[in-house]
């Protein structure tokens, strides 16, 4: 049969139904119809951030519906021998002159790429958008251009418009799922606003019914500034902003303290859901509200209306100093999509360290070619193409010269790819983790452990990078009364300083503001400047080398509880040190809350003072035995009523989470089964059990019978095999964790609980394969139980050497607690300091290096 090539200027070629039915009959095996809960990837390469915007367009292969950009098709036609691709490309042309003036860009098969962004740098009166599709076949290149119902298959055709309605492969399909995209409001293009004066302060907000001054939502119709909802925490307002609408019909609001320069938290009340507003800025323009002025903030209005802290986001984001935007490899932005600053801020840092350039971009082609059949659910893959986007410079170049432009539009628009969006990226790391799969605002030194425990558990090649972090510690647990010593190493990421306050060097001015703060709010005044405690990083230092108290320590040397204090120094020293300042307490709310300090970190860093020496001369070790072991007399009914009686229940954590509304009882268990750790992880417990049947019933405490190699284990003991108390082990799995997980995480932390759960949510993924890694951990070595439950009997790898660093980036936050604000970094390159604020790359004129969070150094040679 004779064909006709429309590829590459064939595409006046036509062809007879028949000739194309009887092209496609060989491919129809292959050719699948979308269904539900199959991914399709129609806007993003799997290895690259090319999409149908590029200047090749992308190919999404008709059986797996993956994605795949023009420099990547071949690669998958080669491993995967599928021959039949869709092709997707979206033209962007200047409207031809007298095209009617002020209109919506023309949209041609309007029915594709619903969900692709348009080029915000475009003016839409000045140019139209074209979308286009193939099928395309390989590897000959055969292109027949869709729409082609009447000739081609049903099934094709069926499969083709499946395939460009599909909805995003991020959505959940749960409908409650935090991770559900919001769609732009049906109102949004249309709505009214009407022209009655109305401007907007940029603070002072109050609601005009009820003079409520938090949870406000500015109606973008009339410009009326009233309450939101009562929410079950107390929080929240009179529900004015609902009546509002019912009363008039105008039904978008924005809710004042979102408002950022990406966008603003947009609510729908004709739709009852969250919405997206294309037109924000020049919804919020109308009532003179300028988006670039405003920053967003926990409790719904202005920080400085209540608290001045305006001045730490201009601090941190050097926003009153015109910064210079920098460009080329190691310059590129990312996309913020939606509390996800914190995710871009650790990922710049990362591939700023030549280690993992080396491990994933310097690898890419080999980790590129060994990818498995989908790799868009591979880390290596996902780590490399982010790399990739950072650091090629394809995604940063400069704009163009204004006579390029033109030379340029006369033919078509060639849009220019400014940063990266790492959607995929995302959606893979945080896949399965409650919190990082979310839409809401993260701690960025959780998300790094998070990432540094995957980039364990993916090798790369013969050296992980992640060995750069890794360091030992030693801690020294003396008894106070015997005064003998006991010597034990854990492995490390990140040295975690206090903040110690007790050593400002300002107290006396940081008590008069504390006195006019006070005055000022209760006469409804507006606050004075903020104050800063000044703290020295040598207090901090200091604090951390001290001696702190072990809680219910018991000595072997006197056979009893006693008094213990715990001290810790560095085994090793690592090639990059993460100094994080533990900015972040628990209020009573049990929300996280910020100490607004400025902490003096220096440039260099010598920490060589606090290497570890270990057992001293003149010290003795405490005895290796064990505590006692209690036998009862009947392990069914003995050990509960010596447990119950001993049951020790916080109360003030049940009253607060009673005060939230949830059952008296499910409360008492919730902070039993937690091990009294305080209400907020009490709260977690509920959330994750409360559609259980027995969820209010009455605490039973389940009956720990049972022998073990050595006899009965008693409550609060560990046998002779090293076994952890039962009740502890039971606590954990009531947490939904497996119970050998739970026996590894209490090894590995001497079955200090608090511990245990710290270790087991560092590690997410830890898989039931870490059984055989307990067997090695026996009496003798369960000092380094931890170490041995990641490497194996080789021990931890490290790279060893001298404690002097050079500071080369940190991490700075902005907002009052983890779960709100925004993050940036700071990174020292080619010897001056840039600013990376999500999309926003410049030179850095005044880095804030006191008020940062987690700070990195690299090790210099003495």
């Amino acid at each position: 049969m004779q064909r006709a090539a429309l590829f590459g200027g064939g595409g006046d070629a036509q062809m007879a139904a028949g000739d194309l039915g009887e092209l496609l009959v060989p491919y129809m095996p292959t050719i699948r119809v979308p269904k539900s809960g199959d991914r399709v990837y129609k806007t993003e390469c799997a290895f690259s951030y090319d999409s149908p915007d590029s200047e090749g367009g992308l190919y999404v292969c008709m059986n797996t519906f993956l994605g795949f950009g023009r420099e990547h098709i071949e690669r998958h036609y080669r491993k995967t021998g599928q021959c039949v691709y869709l092709h997707l490309k979206r033209h962007v042309r200047e409207k031809v002159p007298g095209a009617s003036g002020g209109a919506l860009p023309k949209r041609r098969n309007a029915k594709l790429f619903l969900d692709l962004e348009t080029n915000s740098d475009l003016n839409g009166d000045d140019f139209e958008y074209e979308d286009e599709a193939k099928l395309v076949l390989f590897p000959d290149h055969y292109e027949i251009s869709l729409p082609n119902i009447e000739e081609l298959p049903a099934l094709v055709t069926i499969a083709c418009d499946a395939l460009l309605s599909a909805k995003s492969p991020y959505r959940k399909q749960e409908p409650d799922s935090w991770e559900e995209e919001l769609q732009a409001s049906k109102h949004a293009k249309t709505l009214v606003q009407l022209d009655n004066g109305v401007r907007i302060p940029p603070s002072g907000w109050k609601c005009s019914k009820c003079d409520l001054r938090e949870n406000l939502w500015l109606n973008l119709t009339d410009g009326s500034v009233l309450c939101g909802k009562w929410f079950f925490d107390g929080s929240g307002g009179n529900g004015h902003a609902v009546e509002h609408y019912k009363e008039t019909g105008y039904p978008l609001a924005v809710k004042l303290g979102t408002i950022t320069p990406d966008g603003a938290d947009v609510y729908s009340f004709d739709e009852e859901e969250p919405v997206l507003d294309p037109h924000i800025a020049k919804h919020l323009a109308h009532f003179g509200i300028d988006m670039l002025q405003m920053q967003v903030t926990e409790n719904g209005l202005r920080d400085n209306d209540i608290k001045p802290r305006v001045s730490e986001w201009e601090v941190i984001q050097e926003s009153g100093v015109k910064l210079k935007p920098m460009y080329g490899p190691g310059y590129t932005g990312m996309k913020n999509l939606g509390n996800s600053c914190y995710l871009n801020a650790v990922m710049q840092i990362i591939f700023s360290i030549p280690e993992f350039q080396r491990a994933y971009v310097g690898n890419l082609p080999r980790i590129y070619d060994y990818s498995p059949l989908d790799p868009t659910q591979d880390f290596n893959t996902q780590m490399a193409k982010l790399g990739h986007g950072l650091l090629s410079g394809q995604y940063s170049k400069p704009p163009m010269k204004s006579e390029l432009i033109e030379q340029v539009m006369k033919e078509e628009h060639k849009p220019q790819h400014n940063g990266i969006s790492p959607r995929m990226f995302k959606a893979f790391i945080s896949k399965g983790h409650p919190e990082f799969s979310s839409n809401r605002q993260q701690d960025a030194q959780e998300f790094f452990l998070h990432l540094i425990n995957l980039v364990e558990r993916n090798p790369v090649g013969s050296e992980n990078p992640s060995d750069v972090f890794r360091f030992l510690v030693e801690e020294r647990t003396q008894c106070c009364q015997s005064r003998k010593v006991r010597y034990t190493e854990r492995v490390d990421y990140i040295m975690q300083l206090p903040v110690a306050m007790e050593a400002a060097t300002n107290k006396d001015e940081l008590i008069a503001y504390e006195l006019k703060r006070r005055e000022a709010e209760a006469a409804r005044r507006a606050p004075p400047e903020l104050v800063r405690a000044k703290i020295p990083f040598s207090a901090c230092l200091q604090a951390f080398s001290e001696p702190n108290n072990v809680e219910d320590f018991w000595s072997s040397a006197l056979q009893a509880k006693s008094a213990g204090v715990k001290t810790s120094r560095f085994a090793s020293f690592p090639e990059y040190l993460v100094v994080q300042i533990k900015k972040f307490t628990f209020g009573l709310d049990w929300i996280p809350k910020k100490l607004d300090v400025s902490v003096d970190m220096p440039d260099f860093l010598d920490i060589n003072h606090l290497r570890a020496t270990g057992l001293q001369p003149g010290e003795e070790e405490l005895p290796d035995i064990a505590p006692p072991i209690i036998i009862p007399d009947d392990p069914k009914d003995r050990t509960m009523n010596h447990f119950m009686e001993s049951l020790d229940i916080d109360e003030s954590s049940v009253m607060q989470l009673a005060e939230m509304g949830f059952p008296l009882e499910a409360c008492r268990k919730a902070v039993y089964y937690t091990g009294n750790l305080g209400a907020e992880v009490a709260f977690n417990w509920i959330i994750a059990h409360m559609e259980e049947p027995d969820f209010a019933e009455p605490l039973v405490v389940p009956a720990f019978g049972g022998a073990t190699s050595s006899g009965a284990a008693g409550l609060g003991a560990v046998g002779l095999d090293n076994q952890p108390p039962e009740e502890m082990v039971a606590i954990i799995i009531s947490m939904g964790f497996q119970r050998n997980l739970a026996i590894q995480a209490l090894k590995a932390t001497n079955n200090n609980l608090e511990r245990a759960l710290e270790w087991i949510f560092s590690r997410p993924e830890l898989e039931e394969e870490s059984e055989p890694a307990l067997d090695m951990m026996d009496l003798e070595n369960h000092a380094n139980a931890n170490i041995l439950a990641e490497t194996g009997s080789e021990g931890p790898r490290i790279k060893d050497g001298p404690g002097r660093y050079e500071l080369f980036g940190f991490i700075s936050h902005m907002g009052t607690s983890t779960m709100s604000g925004h993050y940036v970094c700071h990174l020292k390159k080619e010897g001056r300091w840039v600013i990376y604020n999500d999309l926003r790359v410049c030179a850095s004129e005044r880095p804030p290096k006191d008020q940062g969070y987690i700070y990195f150094y690299h090790r210099i040679s003495s």
